[in-house]
Parts: structure tokens; sequence; C-alpha cells
């Protein structure tokens, strides 16, 4: 992804359930982003066990509250000369613009910054034929 590093990325907690490494991205987004986070309407717990599992820190994600204030809220709290907000749909599109963040689908992040979205990934191990000898 090209642009200004002076950038706050927020994503929409299924359009990072859409990328196969999601713990990678927020690395290689922390080369190029002064902030990143995740917001979704999901209760705070769904959130937080999916970055825990992922091993993911964010700067920022939305607790309690919707995704729409979420937004605004770290929009003002950080200060960055543009918010990207990383989503998966056309309601997300419109919530962006609602908000004067900047839309950009996961399919088209993906792409632009090298990342592999979860139903193009390969799979992590082939699948293993009964290789036992003295299995009946």
């Amino acid at each position: 992804m090209n642009g200004s590093g002076d950038m706050t990325l927020a994503f929409d907690l299924s359009a990072l359930q859409a990328l196969a490494e999601p713990d990678r991205v927020f690395t290689d987004a922390r080369q190029w982003t002064e902030y990143v986070g995740v917001v979704s309407e999901k209760p705070t717990y769904v959130v937080t066990n999916f970055t825990r599992k992922h091993r993911i820190r964010q700067d920022f994600f939305s607790g309690p509250r919707g995704r729409e204030e979420s937004l605004e809220s770290v929009q003002e709290q950080f200060d960055t000369e543009r918010h990207v907000f990383v989503g998966t749909n056309e309601e997300d599109r419109e919530l962006a613009e609602r908000v004067d963040w900047e839309y950009l689908p996961v399919e088209d992040a993906a792409e632009a910054a090298g990342w592999t979205l979860a139903a193009d990934a390969e799979p992590t191990a082939e699948p293993v034929e009964d290789e036992r000898d003295d299995w009946p």
C-alpha cells in the first residue's frame, strides 16, 4: 500500500477474518501506519478472543461501542493525515463515507500489501494418507 505513513488503519473484524495470516497483516501494517486496530459490532470478547488467538496487538478496538461511534472516536483520538477503513461489503463502504474515512475493500488491501486471503491460502498441511503399514 503506497502513500503516507501518517495513517490510522482500522479493520472490520470480518475483513481481518478474511485474511490468511492476520498476525502478519498487523505486523506489516505497523511498518507503514501510525495506528492499527479492529472495529466490530460483535461483543468485545469476540474481538479480544480473535486478537489473542492470533497474537495481534491493536492500538484501538471498538469495545462496547458500535462501529460508527468507534471510528468517530478513533478519528478524534488519533490525529493522522489519513484514516482508512478496511471492510468487506457495501455496508462497510457506506459506514466509511458517513464517518469521513477512506474505504478499502479487503481484497484490494490484500493485493496492494501482498497479503493472502484465507480463501486463497494453501492448506497448512497436506492431507495425510494412512501411512501406518502396521494398520490393517
